[in-house]
């Protein structure tokens, strides 16, 4: 029998062959620096607080720029939007982060890379709208896959980092992730076309001001009113983002100084936990979401705890240090895997479609003003202990857990 998501990934064609194929580039870019930009941080002498600072200017920006992602994208249609603010929010970052020495630096790169905010609207438009509606969760399922296959490059960071130390590691990381990002969005540009609904809007507002445009949202904040299931999607969107803020922010720190695992097996951890998570996509989880997303969403929220939970209480300098932590990554790995698919085909799902840009627009400005505080929370909390952004992390995805249970409490089990 053939596995649906490998079925899915040969016959996808048109922009989603072009936006998921595009995706594996990623992991030779970014998810290269990520296991260590907070270590980084840290290695150049900025403490916790203000590496708390920094992730909630991050997500203030990320607020601005999705109240203008949907103008932005309806306007310049979802093709060119994404093509231009991916360069701006992620590639001229990277040549700030590798310059970075201090505070402002990161302070100021945080700001540029708020707008990543434009092109995950335009590009989530780009890939589904002219998808059908029946294969969208599986086209999450195969983005979501693409970026854990990206962290088996990771022991070129460890290799690099053993090799040179930290500080000038990292730096060339960043210059290869800026190479990289240049080269994935000039593909998917030459690769992709403009949407049907994407061309249509670019007819509606010829003449008219992204301001203008942005004025419009009421009517936008009244359809999303009126859809319960809008409302669910955005409060599991904000939950899985602000716990994944959190622990991309204080895991490495955790880990490191806590624990004090060694620099150069950092990124070895989250590869463990890709190929995990990897194993679950192409086998249980297609089989868990065929039918109601409730009971999906609930093992995800559960396994995530007990990730959670293991993680706060390892021992340091134990011989179950490992063990332990490699048991709190295999939970972390399928919860945090099926929450983010999730979370991104209930938002994709709940939308409606001719206001798609517009709604999503206001569907990320909220989920990022409601995570936006907990980085600087996190950041006076592990200054108090290490253990305590984890903390807050279990009380998060308790609430989605009640969440869940009272949504669906209201409607049949099947429903979406």
């Amino acid at each position: 029998m053939k596995n649906p998501l490998i079925e899915t990934w040969f016959n996808l064609r048109g922009n989603p062959k072009a936006c998921v194929w595009t995706e594996p580039l990623w992991g030779l870019s970014m998810n290269l620096c990520l296991p260590y930009s907070s270590v980084y941080m840290s290695a150049l002498d900025i403490k916790d607080d203000k590496i708390g600072l920094i992730a909630t200017v991050y997500m203030l920006s990320q607020v601005v720029f999705a109240f203008l992602s949907g103008p932005i994208t309806d306007k310049l249609g979802r093709r060119k939007t994404t093509a231009i603010f991916d360069f701006f929010a992620w590639c001229i970052p990277c040549l700030i982060w590798m310059r970075a020495d201090n505070f402002w630096f990161f302070l100021v790169a945080a700001l540029f890379n708020g707008a990543m905010k434009v092109p995950t609207n335009s590009w989530d438009c780009l890939m589904v709208e002219d998808a059908e509606k029946s294969q969208i969760t599986r086209i999450y399922s195969l983005v979501i896959v693409c970026g854990h296959l990206s962290a088996l490059f990771a022991p070129i960071s460890s290799i690099l980092v053993s090799r040179l130390t930290l500080i000038p590691a990292i730096r060339i990381l960043y210059i290869n992730a800026f190479v990289v990002m240049t080269i994935k969005l000039t593909v998917l540009y030459c690769c992709s076309r403009e949407t049907k609904t994407g061309a249509v809007r670019i007819q509606e507002t010829k003449g008219k001001s992204i301001l203008s445009l942005a004025g419009g949202y009421a009517g936008v904040i009244q359809i999303m009113g009126r859809s319960p299931g809008t409302i669910f999607s955005l409060i599991v969107a904000a939950l899985v983002g602000a716990v994944g803020m959190i622990n991309i922010t204080f895991w490495q720190i955790i880990v490191s100084k806590k624990l004090e695992v060694p620099d150069t097996l950092l990124p070895l951890f989250p590869m463990f936990r890709s190929v995990i998570a990897l194993g679950f996509f192409f086998t249980v989880i297609p089989h868990l979401t065929k039918v109601s997303l409730r009971n999906p969403l609930l093992l995800g929220f559960a396994s995530y705890m007990i990730g959670q939970t293991i993680l706060v209480f390892i021992p340091p300098e134990s011989i179950f240090m490992y063990p332990m932590l490699c048991v709190s990554l295999i939970f972390d790995g399928f919860g945090a895997g099926i929450l983010a698919m999730l979370a991104e085909s209930l938002v994709a799902l709940h939308v409606n479609a001719p206001e798609r840009a517009r709604v999503m627009a206001i569907q990320h400005m909220i989920i990022m003003f409601a995570t936006s505080p907990f980085g600087w929370i996190s950041g006076k909390l592990s200054d108090i202990s290490r253990n305590l952004p984890f903390v807050l992390t279990l009380s998060l995805l308790f609430v989605g857990i009640l969440a869940t249970l009272g949504y669906y409490a209201q409607k049949p089990a099947s429903e979406v």
